[in-house]
């Protein structure tokens, strides 16, 4: 038929609108004609139209039940629909018919790959390639298979053979460089990718990914660069608009970042990933009600979201909105303890006062974000330096509390015994402390724009004995440096109340009140216990002559109760105690940080629903100088800690101020912190174990005025004699625990947990 192969020809060449008429002129004449009917089917659904397209095929079937080509693009076009169950059925069809047919099982294994059946679709392709070894999109399919099922090295086996064929492929450097993202091969994966865009210069997913690998080398500005050039080719790029967001987050430019976000979710309303990134903005840009408004909106499309439970917990926290407390802090800790990735560990803190639930929930993360341990850079060599090489590495050597308590000990190490370098992956902030921290070490090395690797790469070139994480699990942590095993010990102190749960951090610097002896099962890490307080200070700190209380915004007689803790650590157990200590304390006060509107507006519900005025209730703005905030804190009566989670900068700045803390001691770490405290401060008394007695010495102080007197001189007297002040003794016991370290290491003996003595004792 003349027509037909006019028709044909014309839609080879493209010119589908012409080749669509001559198919339909056959058609008139021979309505069932199966070859006309099948390629105007084709030509429609390339079109778009295959609500038009599909039924022509199916007639075309009709016509010939065994027509193997219109079989094939049958599942060809209900692939292309993501009806892949169906897909898959088509083209088992077509096997079954002619079971050598290659492109079938190249697309079958295409299909199963979308429908998670990953080694299903490895035997479809190796199928294929039995009957052809040098197809390229099989090979290129065959890797990309491997790479979602995390065998990184048999995916670059496929992808090299692929292109060994055919040098110029953009789809299989495109796959290369996603296998050596995950095999944290930031350098290669790059190359990969500009590779492929050689052949493809505008391919929207390899810039997307180039960017992601960009992201990873901590090389964020040109990342940004890529994620843009991708939104200006495809403006409703929903992957890219995310991955752009969370750049944007890592570059504190959260408004933007929002944006971003509204952006990608406009495209696909109910992407996940976005709506995690949406929440997370709001959030840092203190919009707690319309934060927790989208994490409830993503949980309700994906309950199983990877710690969104938690983030949705975390803004109720802050903002203190306990409406449905009891029920979601139930809902979280079943979800650690059924292994789910429901949390992050500094966020679960706050609920938990479980050290069991709480390495629990250390574990999950360690073992999501670093569970594929690459080869350790350090190979079992003993370095002999004259001085033991201890390397600090931070994202808060800035105006943060981890700088504020650690400023002094650094600066008084034994240079003679001890070589100190800091590797600062974290904002400079060009602060006061900032400068202070750099005159403080032997070697100060900002390396916030380089990867993981890159910064391990360097704690292994500098020869480091000791490297310390002072970040630990938080929300600037990057436990990726330590995971490759830069160092042959590494320990962790100071920035996460807890275990890390990481085989890769060796020991944990703690002392017998954070870490009670049988409590020490629950680390992953060895224990170090110090003589006092693992939590160090810096005596030099000034206070600002304080203010009047008037000046501050307190009444003038009355008595103060503060707790000048982050909003997400109070719980509506605590807050029943505070509201009865007011109300049992005639002209008393509550003076809370004015953390966020939320938080006031519903601690203000929560204090009239027990029966408390609001009013009652005072809120400090925050203070930028830490010498005038340090000067008003003197002017409350008594600092009324949290529970499970204590104050800890907050309740050393406090008892620094000459401001007595009363806690209540919990069963973890990060609720025994203030304990650990007050006992090196010789304040044992204010230490209690139940929220009852808590409660009953509060009441007592209140109406005791000597009685609160007579402490707050004792710590006026003791403040620079105690040991929780003494950075000088601190820094000799921290010395004593690397020495101690540092010699079963250098013996060959594997870490073990041990006490160090006090200075002048044996």
């Amino acid at each position: 038929m003349h027509k037909l192969k006019q028709a044909l020809s014309l839609h080879q060449q493209g010119q589908l609108a012409p080749a669509a008429a001559l198919y339909r002129e056959v058609l008139a004449g021979i309505p069932n004609h199966a070859d006309a009917l099948h390629f105007l089917g084709v030509l429609e659904s390339q079109r778009g139209n295959s609500d038009v397209g599909l039924p022509l095929i199916d007639r075309a079937i009709a016509a010939n039940p065994n027509n193997v080509a219109a079989l094939y693009n049958r599942a060809n076009v209900l692939r292309d629909l993501e009806r892949f169950s169906d897909s898959l059925a088509g083209y088992d069809r077509v096997l079954a018919l002619k079971a050598d047919h290659v492109p079938a099982l190249n697309n079958r294994g295409v299909v199963l790959h979308n429908l998670g059946r990953l080694n299903e679709a490895l035997v479809s392709y190796s199928r294929a390639l039995g009957l052809k070894p040098d197809h390229v999109d099989v090979l290129t399919n065959l890797g990309n298979a491997h790479v979602e099922l995390k065998q990184f090295d048999e995916a670059l086996s496929s992808y090299d053979r692929a292109l060994a064929i055919a040098p110029h492929d953009a789809a299989a450097h495109f796959g290369r460089g996603n296998a050596f993202i995950g095999l944290g091969r930031f350098d290669d994966a790059l190359q990969s990718y500009d590779r492929a865009l050689k052949a493809a210069p505008d391919e929207a997913r390899v810039l997307n990914n180039r960017g992601n690998a960009l992201e990873r080398l901590s090389r964020l500005d040109e990342a940004l660069v890529c994620y843009d050039r991708v939104v200006r080719l495809d403006p409703k790029h929903a992957e890219a608009l995310h991955n752009r967001g969370n750049l944007l987050i890592q570059l504190k430019r959260y408004g933007e970042a929002l944006e971003s976000y509204e952006r990608a979710l406009a495209t696909r309303p109910e992407y996940p990933d976005a709506l995690y990134g949406r929440g997370y903005a709001l959030m840092e840009l203190k919009r707690y009600d319309d934060a927790i408004a989208a994490f409830e909106q993503l949980l309700a499309a994906r309950a199983d979201y990877p710690y969104a439970l938690g983030m949705m917990l975390h803004a109720k926290r802050t903002a203190c909105d306990w409406r449905d407390a009891s029920t979601l802090v139930s809902q979280t800790v079943r979800a650690v303890r059924e292994g789910k990735r429901a949390v992050t560990p500094l966020a679960f803190l706050a609920v938990s006062d479980s050290a069991e639930d709480n390495a629990r929930c250390a574990r999950i993360v360690i073992g999501d974000k670093y569970g594929s341990a690459p080869q350790p850079m350090w190979r079992g060599e003993r370095y002999r330096h004259e001085r033991i090489r201890v390397a600090y590495v931070s994202a808060d050597f800035n105006m943060h509390a981890v700088a504020t308590q650690m400023a002094g000990v650094f600066e008084r190490h034994d240079r003679r015994a001890f070589e100190t370098i800091a590797i600062s992956h974290g904002l400079d902030d060009k602060s006061e402390m900032r400068s202070r921290l750099e005159r403080a070490f032997d070697r100060f090395v900002d390396v916030r724009n380089r990867s993981d690797r890159d910064i391990a790469a360097l704690l292994r070139q500098e020869e480091v004995d000791i490297a310390v994480d002072l970040t630990g699990l938080t929300g600037r942590s990057r436990p990726g440096i330590f995971a490759f095993r830069p160092a042959g010990l590494q320990a962790q102190h100071l920035g996460f109340p807890g275990t890390m749960g990481a085989d890769f951090i060796d020991y944990v610097i703690a002392d017998r009140v954070v870490i009670p002896e049988n409590e020490e099962r629950h680390y992953s890490e060895k224990v170090v216990t110090l003589p006092d307080s693992y939590l160090p200070t810096d005596p030099s700190r000034g206070i600002a002559q304080a203010p009047s209380r008037a000046q501050a915004g307190l009444p003038e007689p009355g008595f103060v109760f503060c707790s000048f803790n982050n909003g997400y650590k109070f719980s509506p157990e605590l807050f029943d105690v505070w509201m009865r200590l007011l109300k049992g304390t005639e002209g008393a006060v509550l003076w809370l940080p004015d953390a966020n509107d939320a938080a006031r507006r519903n601690l203000a519900r929560e204090a009239r629903t027990r029966g408390v005025d609001p009013a009652r209730l005072l809120f400090a703005a925050y203070e930028t100088r830490a010498e005038d905030h340090l000067a008003r804190l003197s002017l409350a009566d008594l600092f009324l800690d949290t529970l499970p989670y204590n104050a800890h900068s907050t309740a050393c700045d406090a008892l620094w101020a000459g401001l007595p803390v009363l806690t209540c001691r919990g069963h973890s770490f990060a609720g025994r912190v203030a304990a650990s405290q007050l006992q090196a401060a010789g304040l044992s008394e204010l230490i209690t174990d139940t929220l009852e007695s808590y409660e009953r010495v509060a009441m007592t102080l209140a109406g005791d005025a000597a009685m609160l007197q007579t402490i707050r001189t004792r710590l006026a007297q003791i403040r620079r004699q105690c040991p929780l002040f003494d950075a000088d003794l601190f820094a000799r016991h921290l010395e004593a625990a690397y020495a101690q370290m540092y010699e079963r290491h250098r013996r060959g003996l594997p870490p073990q947990s041990f006490s160090v003595a006090r200075v002048g004792t044996s």
